[in-house]
């Protein structure tokens, strides 16, 4: 993504806001933060808060009340960033965490699926959070980067249809309905 396209989004999150509210924001790109998936960016923007100047702690009634008072410019973002973008995360000033480290932030997540992807998807489907090591994730973002999937989340699902498409999976399933079997123990 060139400077003049990041300046851009910059001055858009910023302007979102009333004058003084957002300090800082950064355009996060794919090498960036282990979140960035491969063809994404994703905006992390910093608010200033009551109480921050006289040394005060930020704390989850901090985000919730940021939240509150901007939830139109909250609004206006999700619909009107580029769709680039993949999540926009908003922390107090001064919060150096990440918030998967336990860190406050607000978080507009799905930002790189239209709204009819979204809409699509099968209510029966289970969130499942998975922590990838540097091997793995190569492994997955190779598969969004060759056009075979086009997100982690995607890429995990189409690695595990495979493995069921392996006969030794059939085996397995055997194996584990065996354990079930209450006659056979």
């Amino acid at each position: 993504m060139d400077k003049a396209v990041t300046e851009r989004i910059e001055q858009q999150v910023k302007l979102a806001f009333p004058d003084g509210a957002i300090t800082q924001v950064q355009v996060l790109q794919y090498g960036d933060d282990t979140e960035v998936e491969p063809g994404q960016a994703a905006v992390r923007a910093f608010f200033a808060w009551p109480g921050r100047s006289e040394g005060g702690q930020a704390d989850p009634r901090t985000v919730h009340r940021f939240v509150t008072a901007n939830a139109a410019a909250l609004g206006v973002l999700r619909d009107g960033l580029p769709p680039v973008i993949g999540w926009a995360e908003f922390r107090p000033e001064g919060e150096a965490r990440p918030a998967s480290a336990g860190g406050l932030s607000y978080r507009i997540a799905d930002r790189g699926r239209t709204a009819a992807a979204r809409d699509e998807a099968p209510d029966d489907r289970t969130p499942v959070m998975v922590r990838l090591g540097a091997i793995d994730l190569a492994t997955v973002d190779t598969l969004i980067t060759t056009g075979i999937v086009n997100s982690r989340a995607e890429g995990l699902r189409w690695a595990l249809s495979r493995l069921r498409e392996h006969p030794a999976y059939g085996h397995l399933q055997q194996q584990a309905g065996e354990y079930d079997d209450p006659a056979t123990q």
